[in-house]
């Protein structure tokens, strides 16, 4: 409780009443005119102070409140009471009390001027973080992005929605409908007709055209042995192109009542019962009759003659792999001896072949077992 009693004024120093002479100034050592003698000032006395009340403890987290210019606000508490400024115990109680609160109200760190209340704007017009409703501003204090920084991160974010867009046109040409096979247009072929090829491929209608792939097809038409390989073009929207490679028959080969046509490999191509219509030489027995080693080395020099050459050719038969030998329609014997430079062979008796016949002198075998030094006799 406050005490009631009342501080009395007394003069230090002197034993004159309170009203004689000049007052004496508070905290400052002044003279009277009338002794000039040197008077202390005065104090106040009480024979009972108030009892101060204790104060709170302090949040090392709180800071002192600043004034709106930024400065901290003054505490009382800190600057020494002057005579005369006391007042009653109640009003020092309401003096500490006011102090007390001050100090409990937090810092805030400002980092532009204070603007006014209500106001998101400072003085250059720019808002500062305040909302309309007077709330504190964010004391967040931005600095630019670098333009490095920001100029990669746009050419990232580009590549990455070109490569998404690159990705979902592909997708959507290998597994649109819209590039279904509905066409399949077959070129190449002699031995097979194109309906034959088509009716192969028939298992690849309705499947997107970038699905398809030579390996494919040709897993396709293995069945087919007249071809050798084939490759394929895709021509949107539904056409597929297949162009055919097939094998070359280069020779006769006389079964029973049918002869077989067979390429320089011995695959058997087709079958005819009427060998004046195709024009090649005739093997008699095939590699049955006269040995898989011998077959494979007369093939091998029927496939090197030219299509002219073949033409004029009755049969072909060997004694052994380097005793080839060939016979014309004409009855002239053809030795061509092993397969040993058989392109350089082709070419020789091409030219010979062309020489016109003398009746005086007629040719009945032409020599090429030696290309470079060719015999006619």
């Amino acid at each position: 409780m406050a005490s009631t009693r009342r501080p009395t004024y007394r003069p230090s120093g002197s034993g004159k009443p309170a009203g004689s002479g000049k007052p004496v100034s508070s905290g400052n050592r002044t003279k009277t005119p009338e002794t000039q003698k040197d008077v202390r000032p005065g104090v106040i006395t009480a024979s009972k102070s108030a009892p101060a009340a204790a104060p709170e403890p302090r949040d090392p987290a709180r800071k002192p409140a600043r004034n709106p210019a930024g400065k901290p606000a003054a505490d009382n508490r800190t600057r020494p009471a002057k005579p005369g400024e006391q007042g009653t115990p109640e009003e020092q109680q309401s003096r500490t009390q006011a102090v007390l609160a001050a100090a409990k109200r937090p810092w805030r760190k400002r980092t532009e001027q204070q603007a006014p209340p209500h106001s998101g704007k400072t003085n250059g017009g720019k808002t500062n973080g305040a909302n309309a409703n007077g709330a504190e501003p964010d004391n967040v204090l931005a600095f630019p992005e670098p333009k490095g920084k920001r100029i990669r991160r746009n050419v990232i974010m580009a590549a990455c929605v070109a490569a998404a867009l690159v990705a979902g046109m592909i997708l959507a040409a290998v597994y649109s409908p819209v590039l279904a096979v509905k066409t399949v247009t077959v070129s190449g072929t002699k031995l097979l007709k194109a309906t034959q090829v088509q009716a192969a491929l028939k298992p690849l209608e309705g499947t997107p055209l970038p699905q398809v792939n030579d390996e494919e097809v040709e897993r396709l038409l293995k069945p087919l042995v007249q071809i050798k390989s084939v490759s394929t073009q895709a021509r949107p929207p539904s056409e597929l192109v297949v162009q055919v490679q097939e094998r070359v028959p280069v020779a006769l080969v006389k079964r029973g009542a049918e002869y077989l046509l067979v390429d320089v490999e011995g695959v058997r191509l087709t079958a005819t019962a009427d060998p004046a219509n195709v024009k090649l030489p005739v093997i008699d027995g095939g590699a049955g009759a006269i040995g898989k080693d011998l077959f494979q080395a007369t093939t091998a020099v029927l496939g090197a003659l030219p299509a002219t050459v073949l033409a004029k050719l009755s049969n072909a038969s060997a004694k052994s792999v380097d005793a080839v030998e060939l016979k014309l329609v004409d009855g002239q014997t053809i030795i061509w001896g092993n397969e040993s430079e058989k392109e350089l062979k082709a070419r020789v008796l091409e030219a010979l072949l062309k020489v016109p016949a003398d009746p005086a002198n007629p040719v009945n075998v032409y020599d090429v077992s030696v290309p470079r030094h060719p015999v006619t006799r």
